[in-house]
């Protein structure tokens, strides 16, 4: 990781399908200087991702820390228990570029990977564009704005 990612206090959660996938991130990123929160599973056993997903929303919004990675097998469902806590803007991501438009355009606080989709040398790309990534701001702010304020039944047009 680029030694001008500053230190982040980072909350990481995976399902037993990302299990490795999360031991081996949690390594990396302490290596790099950052407060970790891993909220498990501790081990391969079969667990549920939206127990997961849930726990580290909750983190995240109770301000235990600033910027979240959710793991499972395919990164869909533990992005969807996420973002189901209004606070949340996590995105599902497979390489660097997409990472680094997810904190840039859409200020996402969680990024989400799928450990039987991508490799660990690609989930470390992620994580660290992630991280090194600010929010542009600008034409971006006001969407961000309604992400967490969504209108009822309100046609766009």
């Amino acid at each position: 990781m680029s030694s001008s990612v500053s230190p982040r206090r980072i909350a990481i959660a995976s399902d037993h399908a990302a299990y490795d996938m999360k031991a081996a991130l949690v390594i990396w990123l302490r290596d790099a200087g950052h407060d970790v929160v891993d909220l498990g599973p501790n081990d391969t056993a079969r667990v549920d991702y939206p127990d997961y997903g849930y726990a580290l929303a909750t983190a995240i919004a109770d301000d235990r820390a600033e910027l979240g990675i959710a793991l499972c097998g395919s990164g869909i469902g533990i992005a969807i228990a996420v973002n189901r806590h209004p606070a949340m803007r996590c995105a599902l991501v497979s390489d660097g570029l997409s990472a680094r438009l997810a904190r840039e355009h859409n200020d996402a606080n969680v990024v989400a990977l799928g450990a039987r989709l991508i490799g660990i040398e690609t989930a470390r790309d992620c994580v660290a564009q992630f991280l090194g990534t600010g929010f542009a701001g600008g034409r971006h702010a006001d969407r961000i704005v309604k992400l967490s304020n969504p209108p009822h039944a309100k046609d766009p047009a």
